[in-house]
């Protein structure tokens, strides 16, 4: 009788699995449907066919070489500036930061993954009681435990998914970051750069100028001598030559300030280079032809704009995860162990317990707080779509401005160079002309000022087209696709997910 109502505990017991596996099994079925929530679908890019700017001073509307806008700075072929541009990737304080980020985006987006499967705990206890001997004799107990403990949460309505959706895309906009960190350095480091060899041209113009007017003071000096002029002249020449000298002072801190912010980019203190950059070297220029393609296709490429479509990507699943608040939880419990109140019996069959079974949670009243958070989460995806649309706008404007000041400052400097070719030669005329006897001391003068000047300005103008031609290229997104790719590569298992999907 003992061993039949046995067997038919076992029977009922695995009549009992089995419902319960029908039930898990058609719950399973059940997760393959759209999660809550909305499904994300990427913005449409509102841009123009063509550039507003008229394409002028080498700009062309071919399409953009992927080659050469991830490494633009090869154009000025200056080996100085690649060999900055290398130390700058590999030491600079902002990209370590900034792939720190995305390791941690990494972690952040596989703890949302381990989500998804069941936990498994190994549990293990042992504990000893008295109780009082007024109730029960003072009965002293040892209880022994171990086991294995499991749970599951099954995501019937996407939760769970929709936080890895959120996940992935937070990971991708700090790989967008990352880049768009990498197109800002690259450009400072170029930027500054130029603008160290810019100084050098006008402190060398400076100190040429100086020379000149030192000679034309001492020629007053000595025609005043002579007779030959009047202290007025004498005081001019001085004037004239100490305003040249008081400009040099001022070159110098720019060149000490441009280059000790090189030095910072790279990682470095300031004054690390001194020794690699205080020899001058002529302002590093490129081809004229520059190919802009069209707007979408710039929009594409940049970073900041790729950032905010994936922030916005991350929004709308975390509306979803908002929205799975409202329905319910199921999590499958089990645990299987050994029990005894003696430890030398806890590894006999009579010790072991086993219990399982699903759990079922769902909120019913909280005073509206998910309704409010799926508010919440909806006003942050609205903010989240504005910011895109407002980085477009702005990447857009950053373009034209880059493209008009690239194309006007080569005329100016086209002008500026005609001006101070003709200076030159009025100097030349002017100096003649005065020792003839033939034009007054004032007319000198002028013209070394004039001279001065005008050489002045045409070497910071052509520090500018290089610069400009720089703010070009990072308006266009350049310089992060060949560096970037492999620090930033996150077409790894979990990106292949698609984010459009239920």
């Amino acid at each position: 009788m003992i061993r039949a109502m046995g067997s038919q505990d076992r029977a009922e017991k695995v009549r009992t699995l089995a419902r319960v596996l029908f039930v898990v099994c058609a719950l399973l079925m059940t997760i393959g449907c759209a999660a809550v929530g909305p499904n994300y679908v990427s913005p449409r890019l509102s841009a123009p066919e063509s550039w507003h700017t008229e394409l002028e001073g080498g700009l062309r509307a071919k399409p953009i070489d992927p080659g050469t806008l991830a490494t633009w700075w090869t154009m000025l072929d200056d080996a100085i500036l690649s060999q900055l541009i290398d130390q700058a990737v590999a030491g600079n304080l902002d990209l370590k930061v900034a792939r720190a980020r995305v390791r941690q985006a990494r972690a952040n987006r596989r703890i949302s993954e381990a989500d998804l499967f069941p936990t498994l705990d190994v549990v293990g206890s042992f504990k000893k009681s008295r109780s009082g001997g007024n109730s029960s004799g003072g009965t002293e107990i040892d209880l022994s435990a171990i086991g294995f403990d499991a749970g599951w949460e099954l995501d019937v309505f996407g939760g769970i998914r929709r936080s890895t959706q959120a996940a992935t895309a937070d990971l991708q906009a700090s790989a967008e970051d990352l880049r768009d960190v990498l197109v800002t350095l690259l450009a400072e480091v170029a930027l500054n750069y130029v603008e160290v060899r810019t100084s050098q041209v006008r402190l060398a113009v400076a100190e040429q100028n100086l020379r000149a007017q030192q000679e034309t003071h001492r020629l007053a000096s000595w025609r005043r001598q002579a007779g030959l002029t009047t202290e007025l002249a004498v005081q001019q020449a001085k004037y004239n030559l100490e305003s040249t000298r008081s400009q040099i002072p001022t070159l110098q801190t720019g060149l000490e300030a441009a280059m000790n912010r090189i030095a910072v980019l790279l990682g470095k203190q300031a004054g690390a280079l001194h020794q690699i950059l205080e020899e001058p070297r002529p302002i590093p220029t490129a081809r004229r032809a520059v190919a802009v393609g069209v707007p979408a296709e710039t929009l594409r490429h940049r970073p900041d704009v790729r950032r905010a479509e994936r922030q916005l990507a991350a929004q709308t699943a975390r509306v979803g995860v908002a929205t799975a608040d409202l329905y319910p939880r199921l999590t499958l419990l089990g645990s299987i162990g050994l029990e005894s109140l003696s430890a030398s019996d806890l590894l006999s069959p009579d010790s072991r317990t086993y219990s399982f079974g699903p759990t079922v949670s769902w909120p019913i009243f909280n005073a509206g707080a998910i309704r409010s958070n799926i508010e919440v989460q909806s006003a942050l995806e609205q903010q989240a779509l504005g910011e895109y649309e407002i980085t477009v706008l702005n990447a857009l404007e950053e373009v034209e401005n880059a493209l008009v000041a690239y194309a006007q400052e080569q005329d100016r400097r086209q002008a500026l160079a005609a001006s101070a070719e003709a200076a030159k030669i009025a100097v030349d005329l002017a100096e003649t002309q005065f020792e003839a006897g033939l034009i007054d001391f004032n007319n000198v003068l002028d013209a070394q000022r004039s001279l001065l000047t005008f050489q002045d300005q045409l070497a910071a103008s052509q520090g500018t087209v290089t610069s400009n031609l720089i703010r070009l290229y990072k308006a266009l997104g350049g310089g992060w696709t060949s560096l970037a790719q492999a620090a930033t590569d996150t077409q790894s298992s979990g990106n292949n997910q698609d984010l459009h999907d239920g």
